[in-house]
């Protein structure tokens, strides 16, 4: 009886060891750009529905650029835009391999609407 509920705890054990595994690797490291084009493919459309969300929507398409010391351990990106209202857009998005850690921020009319959120728009429900 012992040596089957070891083995079956060995199974379950060793199941759970191979499912993180699969998670970690699936999202390239701990987070869930794979590398810096991905992220600066990405954050816009997450960004202009969070934006939407919030009542804040966007005039047209955010222009998004890589920011001074990305690097693939650091993937940052920094867009702009504006919203219906004409209030200048500035998204900011830091994605961390290292602590498998992200962030975003959204200043709109140089005022906060997101401060440091772990994701953007859809990204939010896969969490």
């Amino acid at each position: 009886m012992n040596k089957k509920i070891l083995a079956i705890a060995v199974a379950v054990a060793a199941c759970a060891g191979a499912a993180v595994l699969a998670v970690v690797l699936l999202k390239g490291g701990g987070h869930r750009y794979e590398n810096q084009a991905a992220m600066l493919k990405a954050v816009p459309s997450a960004a202009k529905a969070e934006l939407g969300t919030r009542g804040q929507p966007l005039a047209g398409e955010l222009v998004c650029e890589s920011m001074e010391g990305a690097s693939a351990e650091k993937l940052l990106v920094k867009c702009t835009g504006e919203t219906t209202a004409k209030k200048p857009v500035q998204v900011f998005g830091a994605a961390l391999a290292k602590s498998a850690r992200e962030y975003y921020t959204i200043l709109v009319g140089g005022r906060p609407l997101v401060k440091n959120a772990s994701c953007l728009g859809a990204d939010c429900a896969a969490d």
